[in-house]
C-alpha cells in the first residue's frame, strides 16, 4: 500500500485514476522545478516537472516529454525513488482524481529553450528550500527524503 496525500477520500465521489510520473531534478544543490499559473488556478503552484501518463505511453517516454514540456530541459536516466496517491480535483480535466504519482530522481542535462507549455516556469530552487515551497505534501515528502 502506498502512502496517500491530499484531500479526504470522499466514499460518495467518483475517482477517475490517473497515473503520473514526477521527477525530482538535482544540480548540485539546487533542483529545477515547476512554477504553473493557469486561468483555472487560484495561485501559482510549485510543482516537480511531470504528469499523467496518457492511454498506451510508457513511464519513461512520458515523464521525459512531460520534462521537456514544462521545463525545457533534457534529462538524465531516470531512477525509481516511489509512489504515493492524491485525491484532488484537476480543473484542466474536470475532473475529481486519484492520482497515482510515480517519483524518480535524475539530472537536468540539456536546455533545450522556453517550456513547451506558456502556463510553466522552469525554476531553480535551493534543495533546502524546496519542501516549504512545493504545492503538494507528497513532492515535497519525497524531496524532504532526500535532505
Amino acid at each position: 500500500m502506498i502512502k496517500r496525500y491530499g484531500e479526504r477520500v470522499n466514499p460518495d465521489m467518483q475517482y477517475k485514476p490517473r497515473p503520473g510520473a514526477y521527477v525530482i531534478l538535482q544540480r548540485g544543490q539546487d533542483l529545477l522545478l515547476t512554477a504553473q499559473d493557469g486561468d483555472r488556478l487560484p495561485a501559482p503552484e510549485i510543482q516537480l516537472p511531470g504528469g499523467g501518463i496518457d492511454a498506451g505511453e510508457h513511464v519513461l517516454p512520458a515523464l521525459h516529454r512531460e520534462v521537456m514540456e514544462e521545463t525545457g530541459w533534457h534529462m538524465d536516466k531516470p531512477v525509481r525513488l516511489g509512489a504515493f496517491r492524491r485525491f484532488v480535483f484537476m480543473p484542466d480535466y474536470d475532473m475529481w482524481a486519484e492520482k497515482i504519482c510515480t517519483i524518480y530522481w535524475s539530472q537536468p542535462t540539456l536546455r533545450m529553450g522556453q517550456p513547451l507549455e506558456k502556463e510553466h516556469q522552469a525554476i531553480w530552487v535551493p534543495m533546502v528550500e524546496a519542501p516549504a515551497l512545493l504545492s503538494n505534501e507528497g513532492d515535497a515528502a519525497f524531496v524532504a527524503s532526500l535532505l
